[in-house]
């Protein structure tokens, strides 16, 4: 027995340290994702049983960076009983290192998520109709973005500053070459100006989600707003990707800044003796029976002539920009049935002028000169 106990050390002095070293650390990661996900799968079905909505997200925005760390964890404390020295020992415990600071970069961003969703669910209104709601998406989506960006930034940093060559040349580099850091500022000036862009607008609310706006000529609504662009939905789905500074630097429109509101203006035109009065109360009568219509604006002008013709105005309000445009829709669609029906002597009508002292001879159609008559000829 001692001989097979004494052979099989022998046999195990022999195996290279790298191979063992590479047992221990799968055996240990192993082990420390099943007892993780075992963890979890309870803390989960409790949670579900308990309709915990809150805790349910944290868990699960949580379960990836725990994860890395209980690896982690299983992996500090299984190298420890293997034969690691010299050049081994000390490129693990770099690799350590950085891995920790990785990860507390990783939970430094999964924290600020977390705040944000919980959050954001507590916003139980239907943002197209809750102004202060969409108000609070934009500035939280806006303010995550710029967060997670340097916290990212300040992570790298740190892993890069933890080798020793590479702290000596970055301090080198940027005492004694100014020309280097200037070209550096200049390549990072397009991503801060829009970082900074992004805190602008979440501060100062020029846009929020769900905005409808007219840019670049388009209309259309803003559906997302990143560290560095914003997705502008138009109004046939195509999407506009504009960079975040545009909406500081440039002018734009936007139909919803402090209310959802907006008045629509349609024109028709009509010939002179058209029953404005008529056609106005019509007008009245159709907007009422038009869910679109919020009941605040309708009216009727005749906001201009040619020599042909008068120009009506028509002027609906509506809840918001979408239903506005529907709604002008309809009320044309609608008055122009009514006068080509109704009042179809206000359609407008080509005149000719013809002049007095001109008649047609009906046979020939031929203009001829009017001939005077004769009064008192002494006759008889």
């Amino acid at each position: 027995m001692d001989n097979w106990l004494s052979y099989v050390a022998a046999q195990i002095e022999r195996i290279p340290s790298w191979a063992i070293l590479t047992v221990i650390a799968v055996v240990a990661t192993i082990a420390a994702l099943a007892v993780h996900r075992l963890v979890f799968y309870l803390l989960e079905r409790q949670l579900r049983d308990s309709e915990r909505y809150v805790w349910l997200l944290i868990l699960k925005k949580s379960k990836a960076p725990s994860a890395f760390a209980a690896v982690m964890a299983a992996l500090s404390l299984s190298l420890q009983l293997g034969p690691i020295g010299g050049t081994a020992a000390t490129g693990l415990t770099r690799l350590m290192q950085i891995a920790l600071i990785a990860l507390l970069t990783w939970i430094a961003i999964v924290t600020t998520e977390i705040f944000s969703s919980v959050y954001l669910v507590r916003l139980q209104s239907d943002l197209e109709e809750n102004l202060l709601a969409r108000k609070h998406v934009t500035q939280i989506r806006i303010l995550k973005q710029a967060a997670i960006t340097v916290i990212g930034l300040i992570g790298v940093a740190s892993a890069l500053m933890s080798f020793d060559a590479v702290r000596q040349y970055g301090v080198s580099l940027f005492a004694s070459a100014g020309v280097a850091g200037l070209a550096i500022g200049l390549a990072a000036r397009p991503l801060l100006s829009n970082l900074i862009a992004g805190v602008q607008i979440a501060v100062t609310q020029p846009i929020r989600i769900q905005d409808s706006v007219i840019v670049e000529g388009e209309y259309g609504t803003i559906e997302e707003i990143n560290s560095t662009y914003v997705v502008v939905q138009l109004w046939d789905w195509r999407r506009l990707i504009m960079p975040l500074n545009y909406f500081i630097e440039k002018p734009f429109q936007n139909w919803s800044r402090d209310s959802e509101s907006i008045i629509g203006s349609v024109m028709i035109y009509v010939d002179y003796c058209a029953d404005v009065p008529a056609i106005r109360k019509k007008l009245e009568q159709i907007v009422k029976t038009m869910p679109l219509w919020d009941g605040k604006v309708v009216s009727l002008q005749v906001s201009d002539t040619t020599e042909t013709s008068m120009q009506l105005r028509i002027l609906v309000s509506a809840r918001t920009a979408a239903s506005a445009w529907d709604l002008r829709c309809l009320v044309r669609e609608a008055l122009i049935g009514f006068v080509s029906k109704e009042l179809r002597y206000s359609l407008p009508q080509p005149r000719r002028q013809i002049a007095s002292h001109v008649w047609f001879d009906e046979a020939s159609l031929a203009p001829q000169q009017a001939v005077p008559s004769k009064v008192g000829t002494g006759a008889g």
